[in-house]
C-alpha cells in the first residue's frame, strides 16, 4: 500500500531537505545577529520613518522585540509565502505533469483507482512539508541556545505545527490546479499566484471597511507573527483550514475521475 506515496515522498525529500537545510541557516542567522541588531537600533525611531499604514498592516511594531524579529524575518513572509508558494506549486505539477508526459498512462494501467492515485500524490506533500519544519525547528531552536535572548520554544513549537494546516490546504488548492488546467506549467502558474494573490490581498484588506473578505484567504488562519510575539495560538484557524483542505481534496479527486488524460 501507499507505493505511490512512497515514491513520490522519495523524489521530493531532496529538494526537500536543501530547502529545510537552507532556511535553518538563514533562520539560524537571523537569530544570531537578532540581539545585536536590537540592541544598535532604535527601532523607534527606524518605524517613524515608515507610514503607519504601513508598520500596522505588516506588523512592523513587533519588530523591537527578538520573538517578532525572527517572525518578521523568517516566518511571516519567507514562511507564508515562500514555503506557500513552494508547497503549491510542486502540488500542482503532479497530476499534470505526468499527464503532459504521458507518465499517467502508465500509472492508471496499475490496478489503482484514480481517486486513490491523487491521494497518494498529496499525501507525499507531507515530506517537504514536514522535513522543512523538522530541519527550520532545530535551527531556530539551536541558535536560541547560543544567545542571552529566550524565546519560548513551545511558541515556537506552534509556530511550525499550525503552519501544517496552511501548508496543506495551499498544496490542496494546488492539486486542484492540476487537475483542471490542461497544462502543467499552467496549473503551477495559477497555483503560485493564487498564494501570492491571496497573501497580497489580506495585507490590503487588513484594517479597512472591507476586512471581512480576508476570511477568503488562507493566511487569515495561521499568524505566525501573534504566536511567536505574543503567545496567541489559533487552533479554531488550523480546523478550518484542514476542512478546507479535505473539501479541495476531496473535490480534486472527484474531478480527476471525470476528466480526459489523453
Amino acid at each position: 500500500m501507499f507505493e505511490t506515496t512512497r515514491f513520490e515522498s522519495e523524489r521530493l525529500f531532496p529538494a526537500s531537505a536543501v530547502i529545510g537545510l537552507g532556511l535553518a541557516a538563514f533562520g539560524g542567522m537571523m537569530t544570531l545577529i537578532a540581539p545585536g541588531i536590537l540592541g544598535e537600533v532604535d527601532m523607534a525611531a527606524l518605524l517613524e520613518q515608515f507610514p503607519s499604514a504601513m508598520v500596522e498592516e505588516m506588523g512592523l511594531g513587533k519588530m523591537g522585540t527578538i520573538e517578532g524579529f525572527i517572525a518578521l524575518e523568517l516566518y511571516e513572509y519567507v514562511w507564508l509565502l515562500g514555503l506557500g508558494v513552494y508547497v503549491a506549486y510542486t502540488a500542482a505539477g503532479s497530476i499534470a505533469g505526468d499527464v503532459e508526459t504521458g507518465r499517467m498512462d502508465t500509472l492508471l494501467a496499475a490496478p489503482i483507482s484514480r481517486w486513490r492515485l491523487l491521494v497518494e500524490k498529496y499525501l507525499a506533500l507531507l515530506t517537504p512539508i514536514v522535513v522543512v519544519n523538522v530541519v527550520v525547528f532545530a535551527g531556530v531552536a539551536g541558535a536560541i541556545q547560543l544567545i542571552d535572548e529566550t524565546i519560548p520554544i513551545a511558541d515556537l513549537a506552534a509556530v511550525h505545527i499550525l503552519s501544517v494546516p496552511y501548508l496543506l490546504a495551499c498544496g490542496a488548492f494546488g492539486m486542484l490546479a492540476s487537475v483542471a488546467a490542461p497544462r502543467r506549467r499552467l496549473a503551477e502558474g495559477v497555483a503560485a499566484g493564487a498564494v501570492i494573490g491571496t497573501f497580497l490581498f489580506e495585507m490590503l484588506v487588513t484594517n479597512t471597511d472591507i476586512e471581512w473578505l480576508g476570511g477568503i484567504t488562507p493566511m487569515r488562519y495561521y499568524d505566525p507573527l501573534a504566536i511567536l510575539s505574543e503567545g496567541t495560538y489559533d487552533p479554531a484557524g488550523g480546523a478550518v483550514l484542514s476542512g478546507v483542505t479535505v473539501v479541495l481534496v476531496a473535490g480534486s479527486a472527484w474531478l480527476f475521475a471525470e476528466v480526459d488524460v489523453e
